[in-house]
């Protein structure tokens, strides 16, 4: 392996050479990763934050959303140890599976690097280099400066789809008007008392969720859907410590391992119509930390349980449901969530619903199936025609947007990284080139 390359006429440092590279280390691509280590691929993972894990651990998005298919061995897996470290993943009423980000950042990494893998942190993707339609550099800034790795094939899990654009691979963003789905930035709060909470819940008739005894607790209300706590919030917005704005989305969950703590999917942010920009993610950052802000404060004086409450942590990156999507081999539609699709080539199952959290059009879904009924993602929603060695893997898959909103949750982007890391392992063993691979050789079910 050559030490160094020339990029923009400077010559450049290579870190190193592997069989496999995943760009984003969050629940798509440290599944991906854990797999193609575990299959004995000499495997990197290039990871911009400092823990694995993506939204599930840096956006603070928990619980898991309830999925009644059949998951692969890292999904299990990974819920194994969640519970072997103290965590109870399930309440015997709900399918959510909970967990607490920081455990499952440290069960991400210990598993990936149980099997010999390699993570630069804090290390962001910047180019790509191809010879013809192949990718064999990616360029890196580090605490070095900018470096190199050199690479047989790659995984993009970036979220936004980043290697792919880099690549000149066709991608697509938004609804028909071009507005993505609606983005959050989520927090969590502590010293609540839950049971107090939930009493005066209950005292409302609030019939929203099923958690009347236990240790977990679900609220919420959305302004204008009948809610009951929404009488109070309005209340807080006539006496201005709230905007109308706040009201749009409330939601929290109870965490386990953090008695007297709930985190929060709120606030939506409905000025962030593209957050494709730089520039309108960066305001929507601030714009959500002032929101953020003024809930903290009107729950401590407003809600019961939460007088003794402070801010504990805010989320280091935005909750972003939807960005940029892959043009793949196969664009996965609404119509094969409607007709529960089956494919030669599915390599993972799909069954939550079609949950859109549109920035114009409000809250837009579709009937869910029932236990039992699924669609097929295929393997050529993962590849493209123009890059050999390249699979896009998470919330960025080829499918329109609507359908978008049903493969993004966590169980479903695990598997579908499963599948990826396992794609490679197979390509390498067989000499079989990425986006020429029959995908029903990766199948399991």
């Amino acid at each position: 392996m050559r030490n160094c390359i020339k990029y923009n006429d400077k010559d450049i440092k290579i870190l190193g050479g592997y069989d496999t590279v995943v760009v984003g280390g969050g629940s798509a691509g440290a599944s991906a990763a854990i797999s193609a280590a575990k299959g004995g691929t000499k495997t990197l993972i290039i990871e911009k934050q400092i823990s694995l894990g993506g939204t599930s651990t840096n956006a603070l998005v928990s619980p898991m959303m309830p999925s009644y298919v059949e998951h692969f061995e890292n999904f299990y897996e990974i819920e194994r140890k969640l519970i072997e470290k103290g965590c109870a993943t399930r309440d015997s009423i709900t399918e959510y599976v909970w967990f607490n980000p920081e455990v499952m950042a440290e069960i991400l990494e210990e598993m990936y690097i149980g099997f010999g893998g390699d993570i630069l942190y804090d290390t962001v993707l910047i180019d790509c280099i191809k010879e013809n339609n192949v990718i064999k550099y990616l360029i890196l800034m580090t605490v070095e400066g900018i470096t190199a790795v050199e690479g047989r094939n790659f995984i993009d899990a970036s979220g936004d789809a980043i290697l792919t654009r880099l690549a000149s691979v066709e991608t697509t963003s938004g609804d028909e008007d071009g507005n993505n789905q609606m983005s959050s930035l989520r927090f969590e709060v502590g010293g609540i008392n839950v049971d107090k909470y939930r009493e005066y819940c209950i005292s409302l008739n609030d019939e929203f969720s099923p958690l009347k005894t236990g240790y977990f607790f679900e609220s919420a209300m959305v302004k204008g859907k009948k809610f009951k706590l929404e009488p109070i919030f309005q209340k807080g917005v006539e006496e201005g410590i709230l905007k109308n704005e706040d009201l749009r989305y409330y939601q929290c969950f109870s965490l386990p391992l953090k008695e007297g703590c709930m985190t929060f999917n709120c606030p939506h942010i409905s000025t962030l119509t593209n957050n494709t920009s730089v520039i309108n993610r960066s305001k929507a950052i601030i714009e959500g930390r002032q929101m953020i802000h003024r809930l903290v404060g009107f729950l401590k004086t407003y809600m019961p349980g939460f007088e003794n409450c402070f801010l504990a942590r805010e989320a280091s990156m935005l909750g972003i449901r939807e960005s940029y999507r892959l043009v793949g081999k196969y664009v996965l539609t609404e119509e094969d969530y409607i007709n529960r699709e089956h494919f030669e080539d599915g390599i993972a199952k799909g069954d939550w619903y079609i949950d859109v959290h549109s920035a114009s059009k409000g809250l837009v879904h579709m009937d869910k199936f029932k236990p039992g009924e699924y669609y097929e993602i295929p393997y050529r929603s993962l590849i493209n025609s123009s890059v050999s060695n390249l699979i896009t893997v998470g919330r960025c898959i080829s499918t329109t947007f609507l359908m978008q909103a049903s493969v993004r949750i966590l169980p479903t982007v695990i598997d579908m990284g499963q599948i990826a890391g396992e794609a490679c392992v197979y390509a390498k063993k067989y000499g079989i080139i990425l986006n020429e691979l029959n995908g029903s050789k990766l199948r399991k079910f």
